[in-house]
């Protein structure tokens, strides 16, 4: 299947774009700049990985969400907060709708360029906090992207049964380079190793008993 891949340049969307290779034709990795404030961290990432894999790689820029949307996940925002993921206080870094907008572009972006599919690599992580993580939001998105184009585009979301410490040792059997990927939404120098997906991230190579390659700011 020819297929376009939201590529963050993150742990999980870079494994989906390497397995994706193995199993489809990969018209074109997506990234959005929606203003987040790690968005300039992890797009680079993104570019490598596509790079890499002989992939070509868009940057649609969606500068509208930073100045209309509440979310401190936005560089409009405030203050990143810290603790564990499924905290109640990381609602504060949801984006409203970021995967039903994001979706909406791909689909007319795949349909575009001829590909048959879409692949989207939401996990059961997120599900806590993410209302459009979810597979009660994935099942009708997709359902409205199959009817409404005339590719019956298909949304492909692998890893929506799986735990990101699952993803990590999928993408290590990949032979991914996980100290090339971006988690933290601090978007600093270094992971700041104490938001909810700098948390998030090393849970997953521990429980995953893999060695983390990532250089934290805090332990």
């Amino acid at each position: 299947m020819k297929v376009v891949i939201l590529v963050s340049g993150g742990m999980d969307s870079v494994t989906a774009l390497h397995a994706a290779t193995r199993e489809h034709e990969v018209v074109a990795g997506l990234s959005f700049d929606y203003g987040s404030k790690h968005n300039a961290r992890e797009l680079p990432f993104a570019a490598h990985h596509c790079a890499l894999l002989g992939v070509p790689h868009e940057v649609v820029t969606l500068d509208f969400m930073n100045r209309l949307f509440q979310s401190d996940l936005l560089k409009s925002g405030g203050e990143i907060p810290e603790g564990h993921y499924e905290a109640e206080n990381m609602k504060m870094t949801v984006v409203p709708f970021r995967n039903g907008i994001l979706l909406a572009i791909a689909a007319g972006y795949a349909e575009s360029a001829g590909a048959e599919g879409l692949v989207i690599a939401a996990h059961s992580g997120d599900h806590a906090i993410y209302p459009d993580c979810r597979e009660e939001f994935m099942r009708p998105m997709a359902e409205a992207i199959r009817v409404g184009t005339y590719a019956a585009i298909e949304v492909l979301r692998p890893f929506i049964d799986q735990r990101k410490d699952g993803i990590a040792a999928i993408g290590v059997t990949l032979g991914i380079d996980f100290a090339k990927t971006w988690s933290c939404y601090k978007g600093g120098e270094l992971h700041c190793g104490k938001c909810g997906t700098c948390v998030e991230r090393k849970e997953a190579f521990a429980l995953a008993g893999l060695e983390d390659p990532t250089e934290y700011e805090a332990g």
